[in-house]
């Protein structure tokens, strides 16, 4: 059994050879030096085996009848089972149009008879070799292939991991800026719903007892409401009401106190001199309440309207940013669009303090990228930024175009990096915040997203003063 051993790692050697001194001749030697012959007779005979059970090697003579070694080499080389095995051809013929045209259709070397046992040996076992070396080659090809694979595999589940975990720490912020307009949706909703249960019956003959000049006055004062875009402060309200109520004092109006409040919650803050014949009328104050309650149903709608809006937006934003995209294909982006996204996530924390200064170059070209890799980019430089200045500070988003390149700055006022540790900061798993609020990989992920794309990433840092540059080509060949 160890023999049956000894000779497979030597080598399985196919000999084809019409002429049966040969095989034997053949056989014998190689036999004689541990390799596993099988001698063939024919052209046929050599296909059939090397399909059957592929050998290590194949000495194949030319001149036979019916199929020559010719015919029987580009067979082998055409098949896919066989392709790779190497030929040697042994022949009395010894032209060198013959050897080149042995060569040309794939043979590795060319022996020619009286051949030499040594001769035979010698490049036998060389040919062996290069093949197991070829062979062995090939497996470590493959093996770093499936090894770059699994390396491609396991950075993508880091970038979506690393996003998911920032996804974590805006859960908060983002459930805030989502319950707030839907707290104003509600609240809007219950007094539109008020106000139509208290007055559905009663509206009609409101409607119906106003006089032309009444319901002239209460249009207009309807088209103020719907005028008033600012809201005012408690102090201005405060200011504008004394002065409505010693204007109405002044004209000798029933209740000035609380038709200045009315008066100024409509959005009545000018001259009162259009509205006096109303003020004066007997039903005013009804006239004047009724025009509020429905300036308030106008003011609900535009908070609805609002609240809605901002809703929506967050929504979106937040399903552009945990996208996944499993296609792997390059899509171009508007690269202010995807950092807008990450701003709008961060909202809740940069309404506490921070003043974000956007400098973004009009008709900025699109990038040739993989948008939801890129704002794991955005977010983690924008997180990092709030961080070193604590949600208090400027931050800085600069992005413009330069020679074929979209250019993005994301600068904080924030105490800045030391600068021992500046040349760190890209390095996995290095972090400088305390223990279990990084990983130190993001940064690193950063890096390579960005390598990825082909661009590149700098960091310039002093006090007050951090900024990250990222350099992405705007069309790569793909």
């Amino acid at each position: 059994m160890n023999n049956d051993l000894n000779t497979a790692a030597r080598g399985n050697i196919l000999v084809v050879d019409d002429t049966p001194a040969n095989l034997r001749l053949l056989a014998g030697i190689l036999n004689g030096k541990g390799y596993k012959v099988r001698p063939v007779p024919s052209g046929e005979l050599a296909l059939s085996a090397a399909r059957g059970m592929p050998p290590d090697l194949i000495l194949l003579d030319i001149m036979m009848p019916e199929m020559d070694g010719y015919e029987v080499c580009k067979q082998i080389k055409a098949d896919e089972r066989t392709r790779d095995i190497p030929v040697i051809f042994i022949s009395a013929i010894d032209d060198v149009l013959d050897k080149v045209k042995a060569f040309n259709i794939g043979g590795v070397d060319y022996i020619t008879k009286p051949f030499q046992m040594e001769e035979v040996l010698a490049r036998v076992e060389t040919h062996l070799a290069m093949c197991n070396l070829q062979n062995s080659l090939r497996q470590k090809n493959e093996q770093l292939t499936a090894a770059l694979e699994q390396l491609q595999e396991t950075q993508n589940q880091l970038v979506q991991s690393e996003k998911m975990a920032a996804l974590g720490q805006l859960i908060a912020g983002i459930a805030h800026e989502i319950n707030t307009p839907l707290g104003a949706i509600r609240s809007s909703i219950g007094n539109i719903t008020n106000f139509l249960e208290t007055n559905i019956e009663t509206l009609p003959s409101f409607f119906k007892e106003l006089s032309v000049e009444r319901e002239s006055d209460f249009l207009n004062l309807m088209q103020k409401s719907s005028q008033q875009i600012t809201s005012l402060t408690t102090r201005e309200k405060r200011e504008f009401k004394k002065s409505m109520k010693q204007q109405l004092e002044q004209e000798g109006i029933a209740n000035a106190d609380s038709m200045a409040s009315i008066l100024i919650n409509i959005g009545l803050m000018e001259s009162l001199q259009q509205f006096l014949p109303l003020l004066q009328d007997p039903d005013s104050e009804k006239i004047i309440k009724t025009a509020y309650e429905f300036a308030s149903i106008q003011k609900s709608a535009r908070t609805i309207a609002t609240a809605t809006e901002r809703a929506a937006k967050v929504v979106f934003a937040l399903k552009n940013y945990a996208r996944y995209d499993a296609t792997g294909e390059k899509v171009p982006v508007n690269i202010a669009e995807g950092i807008e996204t990450v701003l709008t996530l961060y909202h809740n924390q940069l309404k506490q303090g921070v003043e974000v200064i956007r400098n973004y170059q009009p008709q900025l070209p699109a990038v040739l990228c993989y948008p939801d890799e890129l704002n794991q980019v955005w977010t983690n430089l924008i997180h990092n930024a709030l961080q070193a200045m604590e949600n208090q500070g400027t931050l800085r988003i600069d992005a413009k175009e330069q020679d074929k390149w979209v250019m993005v700055s994301i600068t904080d006022s924030g105490q800045g990096i030391p600068p021992e540790v500046l040349p760190k900061i890209f390095e996995p798993f290095f972090t400088t915040k305390p223990q279990g609020e990084g990983s130190g990989l993001g940064l690193d992920i950063v890096k390579k997203i960005i390598e990825k794309h082909q661009g590149t990433i700098d960091v310039e840092s002093m006090p007050a003063k951090t900024t990250f540059t990222v350099s992405l080509p705007m069309n790569i060949v793909q």
